[in-house]
């Protein structure tokens, strides 16, 4: 039988510079909108990391 026990999720973005700061700040409150992060929050370790890459071409 599978148990899970932890759960690592990576977000990788590629984004302009300007954009980073909104980025980490988002990250550090998101989880608790998440619908499956809130179902799973007491019975699985959840970490989260965030990795920026700059975006060199401006965004539509």
């Amino acid at each position: 039988m599978l148990v899970v026990r932890r759960i690592h999720v990576t977000y990788q973005l590629r984004l302009r510079q300007e954009q980073r700061e909104v980025a980490e700040r988002v990250h550090g409150f998101h989880a608790d909108a998440c619908p499956v992060y809130r179902t799973i929050r007491g019975c699985v370790d959840t970490t989260t990391s965030l990795e920026m890459e700059d975006l060199a071409e401006p965004l539509s």
